[in-house]
């Protein structure tokens, strides 16, 4: 059982406060003759042209596969990015291929029903969406996939692979990355009760051996590394050798204590870790395409009031989803999406989703397996307000991602209160008026770009950071500021 004891407050919000640069004026005294001004008048745009025209011959590259990334040896080139490293750079361990390559390979047996091969293709985007053309502009159908929201650790494990403040010097990193595919690992054997502990643990601790022997993890113990966890935390916090006992205990084997964990949701009351944004449908190939989806879902007429898209669970005693889909299905101002009737249309991304957080103001979130929701991700996208009855949902959740205000994109109704009055619910949401509820999918569609995973093969523009650009920044600020003593915010 958790602890009752409130957690630490949360950190303070920084990633508001961009870093400046300050600029020189140079003053040239040149004696240039006219005949040398002449020159220069004609040889300059000549070769600006040249330039021009080899940038846009160059051919764009296809998107990379996770297997392609993992065996590339030279980080990219750093000759000119200085600047843009100010708080280090990132080393990449080249762990063994049954860590993370090979899970991959034999993705048809890392889940007991069915096949996992889709979710771990395209360097963890997936397949190609298809059936969007009457939900989204046409012209972005190239950056929809069919994302599975635990994809986590083979997009970051791509993504990183030609981040450009990585390096393949280790003595020169601020950084560790240990690119240990755990979700993938554990996921076939959760499930059954064929499997012991020991089995639930044999990639974790096999990871864990050859780490221990890295002479950078053996000089700071691992303060200085970090993983990403594509799964719910609890499955990684085991808390006993027993077989029946459910996950893996790798957040609990000693050498992993002084490791930061990414996951797509964080317990509150572990420092050491750290949320970030579950990965959505849309992956933007550059500045153009978010300001086109921002522009779409800011215009976008929406008819309904609220809308909820779930499953009951008839096994849970007095489950809320049940709550909140009964009073839906007897209201008019609520959209009902019951995936317990249409399960083929409820997978990650579906068009039956998006188009129903897209007609809709606000969105019903109850906690799913954890307190968070792939589905929260998915609402925002949509430009459509979550509505929150767990704190726990966004309390100390995506810090680095979203505003620390959450009344600012959000709702919160206690979910006791909705039990005693479920009515609550319409009368809460009737009261903001329309100014308000502008104002609130304003600040959505303006931090949108930060919870969205950009495509590996684009870069969204200057000045434009996605999801994992903001982590990244986050993580090395985090230890660079740690290895100064300085209090990390």
């Amino acid at each position: 059982m958790l602890s009752t004891a409130p957690p630490p407050p949360p950190p303070a919000d920084d990633y508001h406060h961009a870093a400046t640069r300050k600029t020189k004026k140079l003053e040239l005294k040149s004696h240039i003759s006219a005949r040398h001004c002449a020159w220069l008048a004609i040889t300059v745009p000549f070769q600006l042209l040249i330039i021009l025209f080899l940038n846009r011959a160059s051919p764009s590259l296809p998107l990379p596969s996770a297997q392609l990334l993992r065996f590339q040896s030279a980080a990219p080139s750093l000759s000119g990015e200085s600047a843009a490293c100010k708080h280090g750079r990132i080393y990449v361990y080249n762990l063994p291929a049954t860590l993370n390559q090979d899970l991959i390979s034999n993705c048809e047996d890392l889940d007991p029903w069915s096949s996992r091969c889709n979710a771990v293709s395209n360097g963890g985007f997936g397949p190609p969406a298809t059936g969007l053309d009457a939900v989204i502009p046409k012209k972005l159908s190239p950056a929809w996939f069919w994302t599975d929201m635990y994809a986590s650790e083979v997009i970051y494990h791509t993504r990183v692979m030609n981040y450009k403040c990585r390096t393949s010097n280790s003595d020169e990193a601020t950084a560790f990355y240990i690119p240990f595919y755990a979700g993938l690992a554990i996921g076939k054997y959760l499930w059954s009760k064929n499997y012991t502990s020991k089995d639930r643990d044999h990639h974790a601790q096999e990871m864990v051996n050859w780490v221990e022997k890295q002479d950078p993890f053996k000089n700071s113990n691992g303060s200085d590394h970090f993983i990403m966890l594509g799964r719910l935390t609890w499955d990684f916090r085991r808390l006993t050798d027993n077989d029946d006992e459910w996950g893996t205990k790798l957040i609990y084997m000693p050498s992993m204590k002084n490791v930061l964990r990414l996951g797509v949701e964080k317990s509150q009351w572990d420092d050491l870790e750290v949320s970030v944004p579950y990965p959505t449908a849309f992956h933007p190939r550059s500045e153009s395409d978010i300001r086109i989806w921002q522009d779409f879902i800011r215009a976008k007429h929406r008819a309904s009031l609220f809308t909820f898209v779930g499953a009951t669970r008839k096994k849970i005693r007095n489950d809320f989803r049940g709550v909140l889909m009964d009073y839906c299905k007897s209201g008019t101002m609520c959209r009902v999406v019951d995936c317990s009737e249409t399960l083929t249309q409820c997978y990650d991304g579906a068009p039956t989703i998006l188009e129903a957080f897209s007609d809709s103001d606000f969105c019903l979130q109850p906690k799913g397996d954890g307190f968070t929701r792939r589905s929260a991700f998915d609402c925002m996208l949509a430009g459509s307000i979550p509505v929150y009855f767990w704190k726990g949902s966004f309390e100390y959740q995506y810090e680095w991602h979203l505003p620390s205000q959450a009344s600012t994109y959000s709702v919160f109704i206690d979910r006791n209160v909705v039990r005693n009055d479920t009515s609550v619910i319409r009368r809460v949401l009737e009261g903001y008026s329309r100014e308000e509820v502008r104002k609130m999918r304003e600040t959505i569609i303006d931090f949108l770009p930060k919870m969205l995973y950009s495509r590996f093969d684009s870069a969204l523009g200057l000045g434009v950071s996605d999801a994992f650009d903001v982590t990244m920044e986050k993580v090395l600020r985090r230890f660079k500021q740690q290895k100064m003593g300085k209090l990390v915010s």
